[in-house]
């Protein structure tokens, strides 16, 4: 807007024990006869309870580790021909799969390149008759949460005439398959092949099928691969098969109902061919025809794993090696293994609906994160900003919505969003640190700040913004907008458009007109601070509310507190503005419930450019401290109308949106 500006001590402490205590002293005894426990692991990058974790854990986390698509575009597919071009370009690209992919011609690949992640949108995603196919040299590719499946030749159980795997790779390296269920398939399930190195395959389930997991089909002992909480379900063999692999972890693991057609040799649990080097922790086999077998030169350690309704081979000689060597991590206890399993493994609701983009670690700024968001986003998408200032304008076009702005430090001081640019280059939107034009938006845990000089510089438009927003739906929680004049501007596309905003626990700074627009805006439970500008008698305004006259809520300011560090009777709590003379835009702010400093004056409305600050629509409703008063120059919001004044009144809309809850 346009308009003149002057210038826990803990003491450990040991009760008496009496000798009488005899069954205490028993208890004790046995204790200490029980052997020590196994030192635990230094630390652990994956909580056992945390099942959807981003990162790969195990061998594929290790040299370098396995981002996928990070630092790539976001693009959401739902036909053959997208998840081709994505899945087989070179550049990196995060692809979300929203729907069932039926692929054709039946049993045909799907060539994956180097650095793509491919994820199911919660339990939407499928390939349906078709493969995902890693060629060689392939490496850093997360597939997760997607169900692979039906491209099973009818009559063909052995799987000989056509080699329709779910997921193929050769020769790879720096692989994850996550959360994924692969059924009915022409050949394999999944097939690891050739000298494949750093792959984790973890929580995905293996049903209905006759081979399910193979690996090797080499003369080196060279793969390194991690295999934990999988369910391998009706399921004949290789559960896996892992032939003159390195080595090879297995924990957690869940077989059961294994196909029973009486082949004595062929069907069986884990096998550890050629020279494997192989490790099973805490798994449990249950109906289950040779749950693990070592071929003579192989090395096969076995512990903490349980059988129930078992038979044949279980092998266990050499002593393979330590994984905890390599990594660290925490098995689940074998027991828990069937009921945990179930639930978590496979395709889950809650994995691929929240993209998050890292900043700076794979998008080197702010603005190259929300640039990767695709047009037409449908799906939540994090940008996660680590402590750190960031000198940069960000803009979220309209046709980017469903984002989340969180910064990662201890405090909302840490990350810093900051520019420079004053209304003279651009108005408004030009002059803005960030400018959100989307719906759905929100920022956590955050600060942004225009530092532009204003004493430095003679312009006509000094103001400078650190926030504007036209988006409907917009939330700011545990936030800071600092600025001077015109810091934070909450608008909306048209006049008569309606827009949302809801600022919670956050922290807002400036002199004149610092709170102002025409969206419905909600400050509750926040800390507004009006800066001194020297002046003994006006340092500024609060707010400039532009409300639609159609609009009953404007301006909702609750359960705060103004502070200032201005002289007694210097500031104003807002003047009506009508941008360009619009008679139509009549302001509508409250202050309810909200403790005012002694730097608000006690006639605290004022007129601007023409337009009576009477013909607004300014009230008070129980605001206290030194700054509040009661005289002909406050209006009082009426009791009878403070119930229809509250937050959900200004916030509800037509959708029933209701952040504050």
């Amino acid at each position: 807007m346009t308009h003149p500006h002057p210038h826990l001590l803990s003491t450990r402490f040991l009760a008496g024990v009496t000798a009488c205590l005899t069954a205490l002293a028993t208890l004790l005894a046995v204790f200490v006869a029980m052997p020590a426990a196994a030192a635990p692991p230094p630390k652990s990058p994956r909580p056992s309870a945390d099942r959807f974790a981003d990162e790969p854990h195990g061998f594929a986390s290790l040299a370098g580790s396995t981002t996928g698509g990070r630092g790539g575009a976001v693009v959401t597919v739902t036909n053959q021909a997208d998840l081709e071009r994505y899945a087989g370009a070179t550049e990196p690209y995060i692809i979300r799969v929203a729907a069932a992919i039926e692929v054709a011609p039946f049993g045909s690949d799907i060539v994956v390149a180097s650095d793509k992640t491919i994820v199911g949108v919660g339990t939407t995603g499928e390939i349906v008759h078709g493969e995902l196919h890693l060629k060689p040299g392939t490496h850093n590719v997360i597939i997760r949460n997607l169900t692979i499946r039906d491209s099973y030749v009818e009559g063909d159980w052995d799987g000989k005439t056509q080699d329709f795997d779910g997921i193929q790779m050769d020769s790879v390296h720096h692989v994850w398959i996550d959360h994924n269920r692969l059924t009915r398939m022409g050949d394999g399930l999944l097939d690891i092949r050739k000298d494949s190195e750093y792959i984790t395959v973890s929580y995905n389930r293996f049903d209905t099928h006759n081979k399910a997991f193979g690996i090797g089909w080499t003369e080196n002992a060279k793969t390194q691969i991690t295999i934990d909480h999988n369910w391998f379900n009706g399921t004949k063999q290789r559960n896996p098969s892992a032939d003159n692999c390195a080595y090879a972890h297995l924990y957690n693991n869940y077989l059961s109902a294994q196909v029973a057609d009486g082949d004595p040799v062929w069907s069986y649990g884990n096998w550890a061919r050629g020279r494997t080097k192989m490790v099973i922790e805490n798994s449990y086999y249950e109906d289950v025809q040779h749950p693990y077998q070592a071929d003579a030169t192989a090395e096969l350690v076995q512990r903490g794993s349980l059988m129930k309704n078992t038979a044949g081979r279980r092998d266990s000689w050499g002593t393979a090696f330590e994984p905890r060597d390599f990594y660290p991590y925490r098995a689940d206890p074998a027991a828990a293994v069937p009921a945990l399993v179930k639930k978590f493994s496979g395709p889950q609701r809650n994995i691929g609906t929240d993209t998050v983009l890292n900043v700076p670690a794979d998008y080197r700024t702010v603005q190259a994160a929300v640039d990767a968001v695709p047009a037409g986003n449908t799906g939540q998408v994090t940008v996660s900003l680590a402590p750190g200032t960031y000198r940069e304008q960000v803009r979220v076009p309209a046709n980017k919505p469903h984002l989340l702005f969180q910064g990662t430090g201890s405090d909302r001081s840490k990350s810093v969003i900051v520019h420079d640019t004053p209304n003279e280059y651009g108005g408004s939107s030009g002059s803005a640190t960030v400018l959100i034009a989307a719906n759905d938006v929100t920022a956590r845990n955050l600060t942004f700040v225009n530092d532009f000089d204003e004493a430095a510089h003679e312009l006509n438009s000094e103001q400078a913004l650190a926030m504007k927003t036209t988006g409907d739906r917009i939330v700011f929680e545990n936030t800071a907008f600092k600025a001077n004049q015109d810091t934070l501007m909450t608008d909306s596309p048209q006049l008569t458009r309606i827009s949302r905003v809801y600022i919670r626990d956050s922290y807002i700074e400036g002199d004149v007109d610092f709170i102002y627009g025409r969206a419905t805006t909600v400050i509750d439970r926040s800390i507004i601070k009006a800066l001194s500008r020297g002046s003994a008698t006006n340092n500024g305004y609060i707010t400039a509310a532009s409300t639609w006259k159609g609009n009953p809520y404007g301006f909702l300011i609750t359960n705060s507190r103004v502070t200032s560090d201005a002289p007694a009777q210097s500031f104003h709590l807002g003047r009506p503005w009508h941008p360009g003379g619009e008679p139509d835009a009549i302001g509508q702010v409250l202050f309810r419930d909200t403790e005012l400093p002694a730097a608000i004056k006690s006639s605290p409305w004022t007129d601007m450019s023409g337009f009576p600050w009477r013909e607004a629509r300014f009230a008070e409703y129980r605001t206290y401290g030194p700054g509040a008063a009661v005289t002909p120059d406050r209006p009082q919001l009426p009791d009878a109308d403070a119930a229809v004044h509250q937050v959900s009144n200004y916030l509800t809309g037509t959708d029933g949106w209701a952040p504050h809850r």
